[in-house]
């Protein structure tokens, strides 16, 4: 059994604890949270050992990996901390609001020989999964033109004030935008290599974005364009779509992905389940499982995250220049 511990056992650190409940092999033996009350209500529910700091965590020799769920801006220095005393890594996306942090964390996991996995739950989602598996057979061809968006209620009820503060790490793209972008560059299997972004706080008064408009140009020529909207009441809309070379590729999370050829669309076969979210984290921690006991390589890596960073980083310096920006270190 693979000891785990949950730094950030808020709403989505209970959603990661009912998934490892369900992998075998996996057992949630400690959990961070600096609330004494919401605490003890996580433990009593998904059971383990309850510290109110962090490095406390660490400190349990039963833990053997941990779960970074916690606030963006803190990601870095707790990832660092883990990596340092020999803590394998699940560390929730953002991997960190900067490339400059991400660096950090890959160097500290490098250093201290421990395996990271940043939690990008896309790549767990079975419609994402399943037109993954039709690209990657190439009966399509190469995917030319990207769209993803993920337009949502931004004050949920687990919304924070460091959600809505830049220094923090906070707005809608960081948040959950990242989400459509993040699925949009692994699917379109190719770098960024410039971006075009407009962002601002169209429906709250807080100073991080709730809206996010990215115009994205690929090393090998594709285009893609991204929409992050938090809006103030609405309905939600979570998918994209793929113009490839022969055909298109329609991914909607509430559906599955569908096919299209000669002007008509087909449902894939087994590309919808209903409770997507869920056993896409269970998906998640069984690759992270076998990372762990069995040296596999881990599905996510550090660089793809620092990548993702990389090119919100354009973005945003995009939307002050008001110019199209090189993503650093894109080839």
């Amino acid at each position: 059994m693979t000891g785990i511990g949950i730094i950030g056992a808020g709403d989505f650190g209970a959603a990661h604890a009912r998934a490892i409940k369900q992998v075998h092999g996996l057992n949630l033996v400690a959990s961070c949270r600096g609330n004494n009350d919401a605490l003890a209500g996580f433990t009593s529910e998904h059971g383990g050992r309850g510290y109110t700091d962090w490095r406390k965590l660490l400190d349990d020799r039963d833990v053997e990996a941990v779960l970074i769920a916690s606030p963006h801006h803190l990601h870095a220095e707790m990832a660092i901390g883990a990596a340092k005393v020999g803590k394998h890594v699940m560390l929730e996306k953002p991997m960190a609001p900067t490339a400059a942090a991400c660096d950090a964390i890959n160097a500290a996991v490098a250093a201290g020989g421990v395996k990271l996995m940043v939690a990008h739950l896309m790549h767990f989602a079975l419609p994402c999964m399943a037109a993954r598996q039709v690209l990657e057979e190439g009966s399509l061809g190469r995917p030319l033109i990207g769209s993803s968006w993920i337009i949502k209620l931004w004050m949920e009820h687990n919304r924070r004030d460091w959600h809505l503060r830049k220094a923090t790490g906070g707005g809608m793209l960081l948040t959950a935008g990242i989400h459509a972008l993040d699925r949009l560059v692994w699917l379109m299997d190719d770098d960024v290599v410039s971006v075009s972004a407009m962002l601002g706080a169209k429906f709250h008064g807080q100073e991080a974005d709730d809206t996010a408009l990215l115009g994205l140009r690929f090393a090998g020529g594709g285009l893609g364009q991204v929409q992050s909207v938090g809006y103030r009441n609405g309905a939600a809309g979570y998918a994209m779509d793929l113009v490839c070379e022969q055909g298109t590729l329609r991914i909607d999370m509430d559906r599955g992905t569908m096919l299209g050829r000669d002007t008509v669309w087909t449902d894939l076969p087994g590309s919808f389940e209903p409770n997507w979210m869920h056993n896409a984290l269970v998906r998640e921690w069984t690759a992270m499982r076998d990372a762990v006991a069995d040296d596999k390589p881990v599905p996510v890596t550090g660089a793809h995250g620092r990548k993702i960073i990389g090119i919100i980083e354009a973005a945003f310096a995009s939307n002050e220049t008001r110019r199209e920006h090189e993503v650093a270190g894109a080839r």
